[in-house]
């Protein structure tokens, strides 16, 4: 059972306040393109499954790789979600491995169908027409990055990955809720990683170029601190069963002194409690669906409810501790804060950066139709 179905859960002040509002809103306006990414991915991860590897335009390849950043900075929880959805977009434009051997021709046999060979030339060339102008100009693409970080001393570690992950994976609520959600997108750890790393490299060039001040800082800690802070929170256990019948039943019993914990266990249907005494741990509000939570937050300590009826059947509630809402100082939130903001703007920088390295750079490429390759070498138009 998950939390809401069976969890019953930045001259100058005008400047800065434009600057402001654009920080505090910019969650919503990255989840509400991630939305329409989304359905992308998963229409391109659809026609994967079918043998077509989705092409993309520079435009896109640059928007993925750039925008991962202010995602997973994004100040709330549902964040490294929508920073693994853009991954996906660079795992998909990665997929395609050209394993045509460097020198000459290859007829060994890859497949056989009813006796006739598919050699590796024949699938090099088929990939090649499906995907194989969009992962070489991506791979160009991770040339030019690594150059560039290269001219500006720029080194990512493992360490700052790691941190980086980590940050990623406290977003979820658990290992599992974290791994489902790379799963979903047919994304491995490793993939992310090296995701990773590109983003990073990307945000450390263009990090110099950023001015965030402390008087941004101080206002965008005002406006959410809250959202900074740890909620209240409250523990509690159910027993959940089908018919109120019985839900009366189980209440007059513990009434009487019967062991909820014990009863739970005999007797709830919600599986993934039942085991534990009826225990669901820890959860704040909007985590419970509405009637449950209700209940749940108005009892005292050790108290147990009246029959709760929600869509999932009958629950008796016994509350079993509770924490008060945690407000952090603002020395406390200073440095992530900043590093948010600057991650916001590398971010917002990061189109006409990668427009005007491209647009210096020789490249060759011998994928790329004749009458494209001047076009390829100059800076995309933005929308």
């Amino acid at each position: 059972m998950n939390n809401k179905e069976s969890r019953p859960g930045k001259d100058a002040e005008n400047e800065l306040a434009a600057k402001e509002e654009r920080y505090t809103d910019d969650e919503t306006t990255q989840q509400d393109k991630l939305s329409e990414q989304d359905a992308a991915i998963e229409e391109e991860l659809l026609k994967d499954s079918d043998g077509e590897l989705p092409e993309a335009s520079n435009d896109e390849i640059r928007a993925a790789v750039s925008s991962a950043d202010s995602v997973q900075q994004a100040p709330k929880g549902g964040s490294g979600k929508a920073w693994i959805i853009v991954s996906a977009v660079l795992a998909i434009l990665l997929v395609v491995v050209l394993i045509k051997p460097p020198f000459g021709a290859s007829n060994e046999t890859v497949a056989t169908v009813n006796g006739v060979n598919i050699s590796k030339d024949r699938l090099y060339d088929e990939l090649v027409l499906a995907g194989g102008t969009a992962t070489l100009d991506n791979l160009i693409t991770q040339e030019l990055i690594a150059q560039e970080a290269k001219a500006a001393s720029v080194t990512v570690t493992d360490a700052d990955v790691d941190s980086e992950i980590a940050l990623i994976k406290k977003s979820f609520g658990t290992e599992e809720e974290f791994a489902a959600t790379l799963a979903q997108y047919n994304m491995t750890l490793e993939s992310l990683v090296k995701d990773t790393k590109i983003n990073l490299t990307i945000r450390k060039i263009l990090e110099p170029k950023t001015d965030v001040t402390e008087d941004e800082i101080k206002q965008f800690y005002d406006t959410n601190k809250e959202s900074l802070g740890t909620p209240e929170q409250i523990q509690a256990s159910h027993i959940l069963v089908a018919a109120k019948e019985e839900a009366d039943a189980i209440l007059a019993e513990l009434k009487q002194g019967g062991d909820f914990a014990a009863i739970a266990k005999e007797k709830s249907i919600d599986p993934g409690s039942k085991d534990k005494g009826g225990d669901l741990g820890f959860f704040g509000k909007g985590a419970m669906v509405p009637e449950f939570e209700e209940a749940a937050f108005a009892l005292k300590i050790n108290e147990i409810s009246a029959v709760v009826q929600s869509e999932h059947g009958f629950h008796i509630i016994k509350k079993t501790a509770e924490k008060a809402p945690v407000v952090p100082t603002f020395e406390e939130k200073k440095e992530e804060i900043k590093k948010q903001l600057i991650a916001t703007e590398a971010n917002e920088l990061s189109e006409a950066w990668m427009a005007e390295i491209r647009a210096k750079a020789k490249i060759t490429n011998s994928l790329t139709p004749e009458e494209a390759k001047d076009a390829a070498t100059t800076a995309p138009k933005t929308e």
